[in-house]
């Protein structure tokens, strides 16, 4: 119940921060991620691709009218796309590449052509082609695919033998530094066969990076969560948008598909550690990845939005799906980026790690209270108290150790100093030292606090007795309860003062002071039903005063572990 509790609770936040969780166990799990695989368009980048320029093929930068004058050059940009302008050209339809394309041109062909055949962009084999009713195809996609294929280029509309292909080349690599996408274009008279093209121009485009971009990726790194980026862009561009948001380091690894399939799984494992860019890829090289990552015994994240990337998002052990992607990739994510922002999915991570440690604080009270409980149980028969505590009070207690604890510490503030912490093991216990050190600290000083009350002379000359003990074993069951209480505090924090952050948890304060207001009504109108027969308001200060002893007895638990160094429970 208290799972579910902290899962439902915590989920709601998130959709205030832009994350819509699909799959309640999917919050938790990405609290552990080791890596996370993100897409470069839309998740670190604003998504708005943007012609910057355009060079022809003598590499000269085009202005408007040099474009209307190239008939050439126009029917390889209108015929070529699925984009195009409705009666007031405004651009409808296609991908963003070829909106923004058409949308920095915006200019109406007068000649219209019939297309004769067509080849839609495909990601292996980075182009794609249109054959117009004038026997000319035209071509566009990535460089090192086309340029290598061409013969001549296009000047002033007539062609000449290609002999600056070294120059080009540098201008390319010189824009991709840059963090600039580039489009080349071709075309060639005849056959469609990729060979003897005639270089057209080049294309430059850019999608700006979030302004939160750095923030995001600082955070998800200070959680100690690697980030490898994936992107269908050229190898310079990657990584230049790599290091520009700080990703990439100046001695870390890039590699295109091409490199990474010659790869084996093993020499990709080994180098998981050193890889933070994964250029010109493929859907198929995402799967791999993310197989590859698990196999190695690490949790991973992946990010995506089309449909080819439903099979990595499915297979991650936590998909982050964007909220502008498609369906099916919604379908197969466990969390839903409805901002597409990569900070976004930093605030998972945190809600992720707040769960898991909600969970703990949980454990720890509830175990003290039971333990506690079941050794007075054992003990107080030989102490000649075979009920200590009766079947309703105990009824009482499990509403107070259940249900309203459960509430109370499922409202837990995510802090970012969890950002700051190693991401939990794979196969680590959900009890680790420190629990285990407050939970037996807790349960026996409890445990022995209870029956000093019950053995002690000194007792029974402060508070009354009573027929049957029952003013003392009023004063006993209210002792129990406001130790419990007071333990909550302890448990719900590593730190010294016991009231750090607790503002931030309105839920807690409420259900406590529930608690305390049920239990005292209880210890003067709970009669024969729950064994209750009042307290002197002194014998009431005295259980209070008591029950208090459990803070200095965990101050001092704490101040010994923290000059130990023992990690918290954390």
């Amino acid at each position: 119940m208290m799972i579910t509790l902290v899962l439902s609770s915590n989920m709601k936040r998130m959709l205030k921060n832009n994350v819509l969780v699909r799959k309640l166990v999917g919050i938790e799990t990405a609290g552990n991620i080791n890596i996370l695989l993100t897409d470069k368009t839309g998740t670190l980048t604003k998504g708005k691709l943007e012609v910057i320029n355009i060079l022809n093929g003598s590499l000269d930068s085009l202005v408007k009218n040099d474009i209307l004058k190239d008939k050439f050059y126009l029917d390889a940009l209108y015929y070529n796309t699925d984009s195009k302008y409705d009666n007031k050209m405004n651009v409808l339809g296609g991908n963003s590449t070829d909106r923004s394309i058409l949308k920095y041109l915006n200019y109406d062909i007068k000649i219209k052509r019939s297309i004769v055949n067509q080849k839609h962009f495909d990601s292996n084999t980075k182009y794609s082609s249109v054959t117009l009713n004038n026997n000319i195809t035209y071509f566009k996609g990535a460089s090192e695919i086309l340029l290598s294929k061409c013969s001549k280029y296009l000047k002033d509309n007539k062609e000449y033998k290609l002999d600056n292909l070294d120059k080009i080349n540098l201008e390319i690599n010189r824009a991709t530094s840059k963090g600039i996408r580039v489009i080349m274009m071709a075309y060639k008279r005849g056959d469609s066969n990729l060979s003897d093209l005639v270089f057209m121009g080049l294309i430059y485009l850019k999608d700006e990076l979030r302004e939160e971009a750095k923030d995001g990726i600082n955070l998800i790194k200070k959680a100690g969560v690697k980030v490898i980026m994936i992107t269908g862009d050229s190898k310079e561009t990657a990584i230049s948008i790599a290091k520009e948001v700080g990703i990439m380091g100046d001695n870390d690894l890039a590699l295109t598909s091409a490199e990474m399939r010659k790869m084996n799984d093993v020499t990709l494992k080994s180098k998981l550690g050193s890889i933070k860019v994964i250029a010109r890829a493929l859907p198929d090289d995402k799967s791999r990845l993310v197989r590859v990552i698990e196999e190695a015994g690490l949790i991973v994240g992946m990010t995506g939005d089309g449909v080819n990337d439903a099979p990595a998002l499915k297979k991650a052990n936590v998909g982050f799906a964007m909220g502008s992607g498609t369906e099916v990739s919604k379908e197969a994510s466990d969390i839903v980026i409805l901002d597409n922002n990569i900070l976004s999915i930093s605030k998972a991570i945190l809600y992720g790690r707040t769960i898991f440690k909600s969970i703990r604080k949980f454990i720890i009270y509830q175990l003290s209270v039971n333990i506690c409980a079941v050794l007075l149980s054992i003990i107080g028969p030989f102490i000649g108290y075979p009920s200590p505590i009766t079947i309703v009070q105990m009824l009482w207690l499990n509403m107070i150790m259940d249900t309203f604890a459960a509430l109370a510490f499922s409202f837990e503030p995510p802090l970012l100093e969890y950002m700051e912490e190693e991401p939990k093991k794979i196969n680590e216990p959900i009890i680790n030292s420190y629990m285990y050190n407050e939970i037996i600290t807790t349960a026996i000083y409890s445990a022995t606090l209870c029956i000093l009350f019950l053995k002690l002379p000194i007792v029974r000359t402060i508070f009354r007795i009573g027929d049957n003990n029952k003013y003392l074993m009023t004063a006993y069951f209210a002792l129990f309860i406001f130790i419990g209480i007071f333990n909550s505090f302890n448990a719900r924090t590593y730190r010294i003062n016991i009231f750090s952050n607790i503002l931030k948890n309105k839920i807690f304060i409420i259900v406590i002071t529930f608690i305390i207001t049920v239990q005292i009504y209880l210890i003067y109108f709970g009669g024969d039903l729950f064994q209750t027969y009042g307290l002197t308001p002194k014998e009431l200060i005295l259980i209070l005063l008591i029950a208090l002893t459990v803070f200095p007895i965990d101050f001092l638990r704490k101040l010994i572990l923290k000059k130990k160094n023992l990690k918290r429970m954390v």
